[in-house]
């Protein structure tokens, strides 16, 4: 788990190369984890060119779904609005795990009134209550 913490007022995906940057995937046997992850499953609010590109050049699997309004922009271009990116929706169920996890940590008070002004104490938190969970 990578946990990036921002006010409140910044957009998600300002942050998705540190928090794909602070992603560890453990290994099977031994060894050190691996950075880069097979497939990054995302909601709607990644849906970017950038982070489409970004994900690409890694060499790592995006499974996002498109937009509406990316969407009709693309379909209005016609042909030179290209193609719609690959998108499984049997893979994207996946993600689920992430707005159940969401949902538990919002049972700790703490997490969900943020009641800590420090942002390391906050963090900290969340770090305890991931271990509880």
């Amino acid at each position: 788990m990578a946990v990036v913490l921002t006010p409140g007022n910044v957009n998600d995906c300002t942050v998705f190369k540190a928090v794909l940057e602070s992603v560890r995937v453990p290994r099977a046997g031994a060894g050190r984890p691996r950075q880069r992850p097979d497939t990054v499953i995302a909601d709607k609010a990644y849906s970017s060119r950038e982070v489409r590109q970004d994900l690409r050049r890694r060499g790592i699997r995006a499974v996002i779904p498109e937009r509406t309004d990316q969407r009709a922009n693309r379909q209005r271009r016609g042909r030179a609005g290209g193609r719609p990116p690959a998108f499984d929706p049997k893979l994207h169920k996946a993600r689920n795990v992430v707005g159940r996890c969401f949902s538990r940590l919002k049972q700790f008070r703490a997490i969900a009134t943020r009641i800590d002004k420090l942002a390391t104490r906050y963090r900290a938190g969340l770090h305890i209550a991931s271990l509880i969970l």
